[in-house]
């Protein structure tokens, strides 16, 4: 069984790719196919932590976006994107450190 042909996978994948981030989800396509592949549980794991961290950012990203405008700083290109940078290393932060949101171990158990 490939992944590409996993109608859930493929959905989660199609919803990552549309965003700004489609060399990231790509790769991670390619690795989570790999691991897949090779029955290799530890880049397994690996990917499915980083499909989490993709879904964290995002989550983190619109959340964000409901935030109305004011408070200390204006809102500058600058400050956007380290807001998006900030949010992206909290996301890796979460699903490094521990369970995150648990979503890494969900679709890794039902991978393996």
């Amino acid at each position: 069984m490939q992944i590409s042909n996993n109608p859930n996978i493929t959905k989660l994948i199609n919803k990552a790719n549309s965003q700004k981030n489609k060399t990231q989800t790509t790769s991670l396509q390619k690795k989570l196919e790999s691991a897949y592949k090779k029955g290799n549980n530890e880049e397994l794991k690996k990917a499915c932590q980083e499909f989490e961290s993709i879904f964290l950012h995002m989550l983190l990203k619109q959340m964000r976006s409901t935030i109305p405008d004011g408070g200390l700083t204006q809102k500058s290109a600058g400050r956007e994107i380290f807001e998006d940078m900030y949010d992206q290393e909290i996301a890796k932060k979460a699903t490094q450190k521990g369970q995150g949101i648990g979503l890494a171990k969900l679709l890794y158990e039902q991978l393996k």
